[in-house]
């Protein structure tokens, strides 16, 4: 597990504000947190070197590209072993309905988080892109009907 990074408050703030608008331009940012936009570019530089910040997301709405019904897949992969797991998850990252997976420890190996056009693509994907694998033991459906974003994330305490 990586070592945490040491923040100070405007570091924080600093996340805290690019977390609920990645564009914020960094005169903005600057003005925002009371440091120079030169010292602004400099911790933002130092935050993505450190690896606290990873990127910036574009977030699409699914269901104005033609996929609006999202569900959550259950997956349970028999037997859970390394050389299976590998080749399984790429495939599963490659499929475009695919939105993120996630190992889990207890009785479900994996959750998919999925985006298709309705309940036929859906049961499609399943049967064909899923169960009909040989690896996959079984496939719990659960219907996402609304989410929320959370954050922003900041370090405990």
């Amino acid at each position: 597990m990586p070592d945490s990074v040491d923040l100070d408050p405007v570091d924080l703030q600093i996340l805290r504000l690019l977390q609920n608008d990645a564009r914020t331009t960094y005169r903005e940012l600057a003005a925002e947190v009371g440091v120079a936009p030169s010292t602004c570019l400099d911790r933002v530089a130092r935050l993505r070197r450190s690896g606290v910040i990873l990127g910036n997301e574009l977030r699409l709405d699914p269901a104005r590209l033609g996929r609006g019904l999202e569900a959550l897949l259950l997956v349970q992969v028999r037997p859970h072993r390394r050389e299976l797991v590998g080749p399984f998850v790429e495939r599963i990252r490659a499929l475009p309905e695919s939105r993120s997976v996630f190992h889990l420890t207890g009785p479900d190996d994996y959750l998919v988080h999925v985006a298709v056009a309705g309940t036929a693509d859906l049961q499609r994907l399943v049967l064909d892109e899923f169960t009909s694998r040989r690896e996959v033991a079984r496939v719990e459906t659960r219907l996402i009907f609304q989410q929320w974003e959370c954050g922003p994330l900041l370090p405990p305490g």
